[in-house]
């Protein structure tokens, strides 16, 4: 097991990949403290690992609330003994977001409210933040340990809409550089992975939906590979899994000498394009047909 003995602290747990990353490390022998700001969402992932058999508290808090996390924190260690793992997963899209994906209503960037502003840069940016600031004491008392952040592929490239969200992914990257070289010297890793494909609906759905499980392309209708524009041509879509894959790498041993990366997980050689279009992009042929 890659995470045998180990503590860990998800945040934004409740559904799509933090839930799927709490069942994937206590399968590998984690403890996990399931952070989320839906308490019951929280709780009905706990249900889930005790099925499979693993260990989990439910923590309801508000990552973009300091001292809501840091009691999180503080909770954790005293269930537990200890941290080894804190994962800063929680995210928001600013409003209206991807709205030709989520069906939503388009809001012109001029329209975005400081509130919009102040709710996409609390959770996004100031809860990685957060979390870290009450994660280090714990982890220095221990010799050492893992900072996750969760950052997205919308940190490197543009997409539609998305101005503010992109501002604060971008934030989580330089963060993990930032905090690298400062925590390092303590035997603390952090690093973030930045998802691309195989997410949940979820993240564009509104607050207190039915969890879904699976990811976008999964739910989306029978996979055909040569109609997606994932370079990658595989006989399935990608999953949540493929990016909790990637996260349970980060956590473990596996990487103990990455400190500083963000990794696009999920991804499929989508970031491998350059900035345009050609023709046999736009006109995939299967090479089996």
């Amino acid at each position: 097991m890659k995470l045998e003995g180990k503590v860990a602290l998800i945040t934004g747990a409740g559904s799509g990949l933090g839930r799927q990353s709490s069942q994937l490390f206590t399968a590998e022998g984690a403890k996990v403290a399931v952070v989320d700001i839906d308490g019951d969402r929280a709780e009905q992932t706990v249900k889930l690992v005790e099925q499979q058999g693993g260990e989990a508290i439910a923590i309801t808090a508000d990552v973009s609330k300091k001292d809501q996390i840091t009691a999180a924190v503080d909770q954790t260690v005293a269930e537990f003994g200890k941290l080894d793992i804190a994962w800063a997963n929680a995210g928001v899209v600013s409003r209206g977001g991807v709205p030709t994906v989520a069906g939503g209503e388009q809001v012109n960037f001029e329209d975005l409210t400081e509130e919009d502003w102040n709710n996409v840069l609390g959770v996004n940016l100031s809860g990685v933040i957060f979390t870290a600031q009450a994660a280090v004491p714990h982890l220095k008392r221990n010799g050492g340990g893992t900072i996750i952040a969760t950052s997205s592929a919308a940190s490197f490239l543009a997409y539609h809409q998305i101005a503010l969200y992109s501002a604060t992914k971008a934030g989580v990257n330089g963060l993990v550089r930032g905090l690298s070289l400062d925590l390092g010297p303590f035997g603390i890793r952090v690093n973030g992975l930045a998802p691309t494909h195989g997410m949940s609906p979820n993240f564009l759905m509104p607050a207190g939906s039915p969890v879904v499980g699976q990811s976008y392309e999964e739910v989306s209708g029978p996979w055909d590979p040569f109609v997606s524009p994932i370079p990658l041509k595989l006989n399935r879509p990608p999953s949540l899994v493929d990016n909790a894959k990637i996260a349970l790498f980060l956590a473990s041993d596996d990487a103990a000498y990455m400190s500083g990366q963000v990794i696009s997980s999920g991804d499929g050689g989508t970031m491998s394009r350059v900035g345009m279009w050609f023709p046999e992009d736009l006109e995939q042929k299967n090479p089996n047909a």
